[in-house]
């Protein structure tokens, strides 16, 4: 499935996604990271979901965002409660759902100029790009 929308040149857009990577603007990042409309953090969550971390959950607490969407794979699974405490204790709402659903709830989200966070974990998902 490609992923149509109304493009904001200057925002990052998800374009699409593969095994292991997702596609900002078209161009191609590997592995697991963090993206705002106006940033990329790369190398979040290294060791994938069943490594997450509350200290994984302070840095997107530390973003200025409102609202974190978490993309965990080909399909939805959920962190430990207290894994989330972070978000939580700073008034942030959160998502939980797989990564095409994160992606595309991203873009919604961003082009209505919402401070929001993906935080995605791309292990195992299957190929998905637009070209």
């Amino acid at each position: 499935m490609k992923i149509h929308l109304d493009q904001a040149p200057d925002l990052n857009t998800l374009t699409g996604y593969g095994a292991g990577h997702v596609l900002i603007n078209k161009l191609r990042h590997d592995g697991n990271l963090i993206v705002t409309p106006e940033r990329i953090i790369p190398g979040w969550a290294a060791g994938g979901f069943d490594s997450l971390s509350s200290a994984d959950f302070s840095t997107l607490a530390a973003l200025d965002v409102r609202i974190v969407l978490l993309g965990t794979g080909q399909r939805q699974r959920f962190p430990a409660p207290e894994l989330l405490r972070p978000l939580v204790e700073a008034g942030i709402g959160f998502e939980i759902m797989d990564l095409p659903a994160a992606c595309r709830t991203f873009n919604v989200l961003a082009l209505e100029k919402r401070a929001v966070a993906a935080a995605l974990l791309v292990d195992g998902c299957s190929a998905n790009e637009q070209r």
